[in-house]
């Protein structure tokens, strides 16, 4: 087994951390480190964190460093669980560190594109700082994979696919956990109405938009029907209930949801997806829907005023919209959803009590 030997600065950080920065060659770290890029089982389990290869910015950074006055000031931050070994360092802070490379216990936390290009440039001696933290174990590695990347322009559904396996985040963050991960169990759970619906990085073939519907839950679980079933202590039932709720959608408005998407159909886009959660709320709230019949029962009052892949929104004797005009911005939505509601309100004012 091959192991690497470098010298190394130490830094004094968080108790009980150790964080320390050396140098080397691209082709050295990608023998103790690998990439591990984010994907999923066929069960649904969720495994890495990278974001898939951008090659039109590969290939920029490369161009560039094959320059001969090229420099790199930018580190590429790597993990370590195991596989490593550190000398103490002196007060002055310099120590070494021995990494067991047959077994690349690294992982690439930050700078996957910069060694990727450095890797595929003419001169393979052009070493680039390394930061070398230590980490307890995954939990933690995904912990500062977010934290690290959060100040930088990751994509935020990647971070938020993430989230239901971190502990300890700032508030910000750990406040969207909870709806991403009800998200994450309508995409994957085998027994959702939206298994494979959802549109994230680990399924870019979904049609809705994750952050979309996380915005949705997130809002019930605060002020909404989600917030009670939160409150029963059953993990199951916030699923349940949505999963259900879209089951019921699905099949009142088949027309406008099997093979739509956000371009074809309003249903299936950010405005119709958050006016709908409204209409869950009303539904369970106003009329005590539990049962997909029940939901599909509210969901009929509205079929002859919805205009979700043709004609006209009636808004109001002054305010008529295309069908296709509506965007997923707050005027938006907010308008669909009070036009929804209403309707909801007068026909269940007007129905004929169950006796």
């Amino acid at each position: 087994m091959k192991q690497f030997s470098y010298p190394a600065l130490f830094s004094k950080q968080g108790k009980d951390k150790s964080v320390f920065v050396f140098c080397a060659t691209a082709k050295d770290i990608l023998s103790f480190a690998t990439i591990d890029r984010i994907s999923r089982s066929d069960t649904g389990k969720l495994s890495g964190f990278q974001r898939p290869q951008v090659s039109k910015h590969i290939k920029e950074i490369g161009n560039y460093l094959n320059q001969s006055d090229a420099v790199l000031p930018n580190s590429v931050v790597v993990a370590f669980m195991d596989g490593i070994t550190v000398t103490p360092p002196d007060q002055s802070g310099q120590g070494t560190i021995q990494i067991d490379g047959g077994s690349s216990p690294g992982l690439v936390v930050d700078g996957q594109q910069r060694l990727t290009a450095l890797s595929q440039i003419d001169n393979p001696d052009f070493e680039v700082f390394v930061t070398g933290l230590i980490c307890e174990g995954h939990a933690e590695l995904r912990k500062q994979f977010i934290l690290i990347n959060n100040t930088k322009p990751l994509p935020k559904p990647l971070i938020y696919e993430l989230l239901p396996d971190v502990d300890g985040l700032p508030s910000r963050l750990s406040s969207r956990s909870a709806a991403a991960r009800i998200v994450e169990q309508l995409n994957y759970d085998e027994t959702s109405s939206l298994k494979g619906q959802i549109k994230q990085h680990t399924n870019p073939d979904g049609v809705l938009q994750d952050t979309v519907l996380q915005k949705v839950i997130m809002g019930s679980l605060s002020d909404g029907i989600l917030r009670e079933h939160r409150e029963d202590d059953d993990p199951m039932a916030s699923f349940n209930l949505l999963s259900t709720f879209y089951a019921a959608v699905q099949t009142n408005f088949e027309h406008a949801w099997l093979g739509q998407t956000p371009k074809t159909s309003r249903l299936v886009h950010g405005a119709g997806l958050v006016a709908m959660g409204y209409v869950m709320e009303h539904l369970c709230t106003a009329e005590n829907a539990k049962t997909a019949i029940e939901f599909e029962s509210g969901l009929a009052k509205l079929n002859d005023i919805v205009a979700w892949t043709n004609g006209t929104w009636e808004f109001g004797p002054d305010n008529r919209r295309q069908w296709n005009s509506l965007q997923n911005i707050p005027r938006d939505y907010m308008e669909l959803t009070h036009f929804l509601l209403r309707e909801l309100r007068k026909k269940h004012q007007t129905s004929p009590a169950i006796n």
